[in-house]
């Protein structure tokens, strides 16, 4: 048993030193630093000591305890002050590659397993009456925490993997969601125009002009921008608009509450205007009033836009609401279950609501 943990031992810490060569800005280490894995270490460094303590046959019942507790106590010595010297050592391991990193991060955690071996034999062990030999004890200490490391090593490394996968995929699914908005947004913009061709061609041209800066930014590639960009594109879209409604279209805005500066998907709202206008302002011959509301409620952000519905159904236009479904799974795959959309329905009006998690950071997307 022990020959095959050292075995696999020395082929994960082999296929950290082959396979982990790929450069990039922050490596696989997680943030020792952090709550989790100091928890983390010290659940594993747990199971470590209760296999070390009971695995002998020899001992009796009362035996097992008192080892136990004797080698809890240096196997969490061992795992927290490691766990230490790697959050202290995070800024010098942080810009290294994979490769780099996990030699450095194995050797600094042989290095601290000999020092306090060290540290234990000549202030416990040497004066007691049983005598341990010295060389045994620091051997035995360092293959077992060299047995142990380079497993959890690859654990992390894998792990990390697994992460940048899901966030890859992640990725490439927004974009494939975003790319379904841009047509339809560009469709409906351009027929506006179209209808302000002959008729008020300056009107055109400045919707031209308009529609110009909207499809600049929707191109944009980043995952997120702030609220503030995504208020300034849904004003330049409700510009073109207004300029074929005139007066039937009005906008309430009631989003002073919303910090500017926080992150969301691009063309998130607009299309929500979109809709209110072709669903609510459009069929009603005097038009009407889109509300849109926002607020900050326990670091979670809610949008709210609300459209007038016409009384008549006959006069209400149909649709399969492809861009809610489109939003929904844009929040779903950003922010999981803290992140919903929901529709609400009465007599005279339409609310669709947003709601998601407070983020100021990119950082704080990638955790």
């Amino acid at each position: 048993m022990v020959v095959s943990g050292a075995t696999n031992a020395v082929k994960g810490i082999r296929d950290l030193t082959v396979q982990l060569s790929i450069p990039g800005k922050q490596n696989f280490l997680p943030d020792f630093c952090g709550i989790r894995v100091v928890f983390a270490v010290v659940i594993i460094a747990e199971l470590c000591a209760f296999l070390l303590a009971f695995a002998p046959l020899q001992m009796t019942y009362a035996q097992r305890w008192q080892t136990l507790g004797i080698t809890s106590l240096f196997v969490q010595w061992l795992g927290l002050t490691s766990c230490a010297i790697l959050c202290l050592s995070k800024r010098w391991l942080q810009p290294m590659t994979n490769r780099c990193a996990a030699i450095a991060s194995y050797t600094l955690i042989l290095f601290m397993i000999a020092l306090i071996t060290e540290a234990a034999y000549w202030v416990f062990l040497k004066p007691g009456p049983e005598f341990v030999s010295h060389g045994y004890f620091l051997l035995r200490n360092l293959f077992v925490g060299a047995v142990i490391a380079g497993p959890i090593l690859r654990y992390f490394y894998v792990q990390h993997q697994w992460r940048q996968q899901v966030q890859a995929e992640s990725s490439a699914r927004l974009q494939a969601l975003q790319a379904r908005i841009r047509p339809h947004f560009l469709f409906n913009s351009m027929n506006t125009i179209a209808s302000l061709t002959r008729s008020r061609p300056e009107q055109a041209e400045t919707a031209v002009e308009n529609l110009a800066d909207l499809f600049r930014a929707s191109m944009n590639a980043q995952r997120l921008h702030r609220w503030q960009d995504e208020k300034l594109l849904c004003e330049r879209y409700l510009e073109i608009e207004a300029m074929r409604l005139g007066e039937r279209l009005r906008v309430d805005w009631q989003v002073d509450a919303l910090p500017a500066d926080a992150l969301l998907p691009p063309l998130v709202v607009q299309p929500l205007l979109e809709n209110a206008i072709y669903y609510g302002i459009e069929p009603l011959a005097d038009g009407g009033v889109i509300t849109i509301q926002g607020r900050k409620e326990n670091n979670q952000l809610q949008i709210q836009v609300q459209n007038p519905l016409s009384s008549d159904r006959h006069q209400r236009h149909e649709g399969n609401h492809l861009a809610l479904e489109n939003i929904r799974e844009r929040i779903t795959t950003l922010y999981g279950k803290t992140g919903t959309l929901r529709l609400t329905q009465h007599d005279h009006d339409y609310r669709v609501t947003l709601s998601f998690p407070y983020r100021a950071r990119h950082e704080d997307f990638d955790r």
